[in-house]
């Protein structure tokens, strides 16, 4: 049971805990950031016999990631089984009290380095005063000491001083090693409870995260095992495959649903270490798997799938069946994918959904059709209520999936457009051109509201230099007319964007007709990948229109 423990702590003690190795500060702590200044405020305060604030600790023997020592130097290890008593609270105290005493050079995250040897007591100084002080260069010669010499300097050093200051320099050291410190030890508590009381500490700072809370938890020197290290090799492999925008959380809940069928933040953190260790492997396979199936299907970055939680039920259906699906199987996944991404399912309660999901996974693998408990609407006024075009809106991601995996060609060239994270980020990125470009509807179509200028009807997906150096604010019909003259494949180009150059009223720039031509087209494609069932009603049937063929866009 957790229970706090408060202690009296002497000087002796306290150094000699840290020296062994007994206190640790934890790698969820925040970098020493105290100045010298500051380190001799500290100390001066103890000589006064001003009380310096508790120290708090977690007394425990687990062993957590890359621990760093008091002032970043090198201590002895704590054997295994033993505890150790991690700082959560009074991190940069600790350390200027150890670096002051012992005299430490510390270099910052720039290799910048300060010698804490470099704090003197004035023998001269008024209480009023301050007796710890970093530059004594205006003091006569014998009137001050290093901190180090008088805590640590021989009988022959000290008595080198004038006889009138021998009584001073006594009385500081006496000070000093009989200062009692103020130590607070939370004793028998789960590394969750030990980040929540730092993080309430430290209420000023940023609160830990999950994925920080399992680093420090999972880390195994003996299997060579760090979840921080790990992450990143799994982040560098996924950038080859534009996939890196996947988060730290959502690598935690594939773990966890393999383990447990479960991802709830509690349940991560009661996975076992060497379940979680054993897994792993395993479960970035998994990963690696989903990434490959979605990058197949036509989704080849990350940035614009809907949900990032659609990689944890992939992810399981890999770790059933580790060949890539097919047939009826493979179509009761898209409709899966096609129903969460249009059907707003991981918008709230990611976590209880997930673990909802794998079931039906399961029903897929076995070569069912789930029943499903959301409904996914897919008609035209849907869509065109809810397309204002904003990249953090996962009903836009799932209709820039279906422009994504008919393969948009470049205007001018035929080409297959270069899609990249990087080029995706937000809605204003130069590779999402506005067909009707809006300062050109704005000046034409007055009557037109801008929420339906913005649309994502009106969005197509193009090459940076495109947009920014050729097509600018021209009209459709001014700028068509250019490429095609440069590209005899025109048609066949603009069929891989949902649009009928011919039919749509381009040539015309005919925006009504376009949008609506558009709408149509979009939603008949989407309604293809969703198999209809009597739980969510009947799909709406749609008036017919010219219906882009697959292979004319190979």
């Amino acid at each position: 049971m957790t229970s706090l423990e408060n202690i009296p702590v002497k000087y002796s003690d306290l150094i000699s805990e840290i020296e062994t190795g007994q206190v640790k500060i934890p790698q969820f702590q925040r970098k020493f950031v105290w100045d010298i200044k500051s380190s001799a405020k500290l100390l001066d305060s103890i000589i006064k016999g001003y009380p310096i604030g508790t120290f708090i600790y977690w007394r425990t023997n687990e062993r957590l990631r890359a621990v760093r020592d008091i002032g970043n130097i090198r201590l002895p290890e704590p054997k295994d089984g033993e505890y150790v008593n991690f700082v959560l609270d009074g991190q940069q105290r600790l350390t200027s009290l150890f670096a002051t005493l012992k005299g430490l050079v510390i270099a910052d995250e720039e290799g910048k380095t300060t010698d804490y040897s470099e704090m003197y007591v004035d023998f001269n100084a008024a209480e009023d005063q301050e007796i710890i002080i970093t530059d004594p260069s205006k003091l006569p010669n014998n009137t001050f000491m290093k901190v180090t010499d008088l805590m640590e300097g021989s009988l022959t050093q000290l008595a080198a001083f004038p006889p009138e200051y021998h009584k001073s320099i006594e009385n500081y050291k006496k000070i000093i090693q009989s200062y009692t410190f103020s130590v607070i030890n939370l004793k028998n508590a789960p590394i969750d409870v030990a980040t929540e009381v730092f993080t309430r500490l430290n209420v000023g700072g940023k609160s830990l995260t999950l994925f920080e809370i399992m680093v420090a938890k999972t880390y195994d020197s003996k299997r060579k095992f760090d979840l921080s290290e790990k992450y990143d090799e799994l982040k560098e492999e996924l950038t080859a495959s534009h996939y890196d925008t996947i988060p730290s959380a959502t690598v935690l809940q594939v773990v966890s649903i393999l383990l447990e069928k479960d991802c709830t933040r509690k349940q991560i953190l009661k996975l076992e270490k060497e379940k979680f260790i054993n897994i792993w492997d395993e479960a970035t396979s998994c990963i690696k798997q989903s990434v490959d199936f979605f990058r197949s299907y036509g989704i080849s970055v990350s940035r614009i799938l809907p949900y990032n939680a659609l990689v944890v039920p992939f992810s399981y259906y890999f770790h059933l069946n580790k060949k890539n699906p097919t047939g009826e199987i493979k179509k009761r996944l898209e409709d899966f994918f096609w129903r969460a991404s249009l059907g707003f399912r991981y918008s709230s309660g990611v976590e209880s959904k997930l673990a909802q999901d794998i079931e039906k996974i399961e029903v897929i693998q076995n070569g069912g059709l789930p029943k499903y408990e959301w409904a996914v609407n897919v008609t035209e006024e849907f869509i065109e209520n809810n397309g204002w075009f904003s990249t953090s809106k996962a009903f836009i991601k799932a209709i820039l999936c279906l422009y994504a995996i008919k393969k948009p060609k470049c205007f001018d060239s035929n080409l297959n457009v270069i899609m990249d994270n990087s080029w995706l980020k937000i809605a204003s990125s130069k590779n999402y051109h506005h067909y009707f470009p809006k300062s050109w509807m704005q000046k034409n179509y007055k009557d037109w509201d801008y929420f339906y200028v913005n649309h994502i009807l009106n969005i197509t997906i193009v090459d940076d230099f495109l947009n920014k150096r050729r097509i600018r604010t021209k009209s459709p019909a001014t700028y068509m007319k250019t490429f095609e003259k440069e590209n005899e494949d025109l048609k066949a180009t603009m069929r891989s964007h949902y649009i009928d150059i011919e039919k749509d009223g381009i040539w015309e720039n005919d925006y009504e007709k376009f949008y609506h031509n558009r709408l149509k087209r979009v939603t008949k494609e989407i309604n293809k990948f969703i198999i209809s069932q009597d739980s969510t009603g009947p799909l709406e049937k749609y008036e017919d229109i010219e219906e882009i063929e697959p292979e004319t866009l190979e």
